[in-house]
């Protein structure tokens, strides 16, 4: 599996969401944060609004938050909002871009494990809510005393 660049942003952007929520954050805060660009968080963002997994409110105060609550918005949903079918590179994709025909076909072993291996990934991801990565990160700032780093 593969992610893009496109579904990194757009998870660290969920993620500092996340860690923020209910309140909400500034584009600018997010960009400045994570070292994204501006102009392509706009994108992302606006993507996943319409998504339905952010919600934006214009004005002094404005700027982005979560739809629902980070244990009702897992990382698989994200990744599928910004990238699509975000799984899916197989032995029998990258063949048939090259013109090539497994001589195995549908029996090919291999196939069978790139296509398991997919399913588990997409299950781990669909799995795994932002509160869940959420809490991952504030264990882990508290083990390492770095609390401080995150209301910065």
């Amino acid at each position: 599996m593969r992610v893009t660049a496109k579904g990194e942003y757009a998870t660290r952007a969920v993620l500092h969401l996340a860690l923020q929520y209910p309140e909400v954050v500034t584009i600018h805060e997010i960009a400045a944060r994570h070292r994204i660009p501006l102009k392509y968080l706009e994108q992302i963002l606006l993507e996943l609004k319409r998504g339905g997994i952010l919600e934006s409110r214009r004005g002094v105060r404005g700027g982005y938050t979560l739809a629902r609550a980070p244990e009702r918005i897992s990382v698989g949903d994200v990744l599928r909002v910004v990238d699509g079918n975000f799984t899916g590179s197989s032995c029998a994709d990258s063949d048939a871009r090259q013109g090539y025909v497994c001589p195995e076909s549908e029996n090919c072993g291999l196939k069978q494990v790139w296509q398991d291996v997919q399913e588990a990934v997409e299950n781990i991801l669909f799995a795994t809510s932002f509160d869940d990565v959420r809490k991952r990160t504030l264990g882990g700032l508290v083990r390492h005393g770095d609390m401080a780093r995150l209301e910065s």
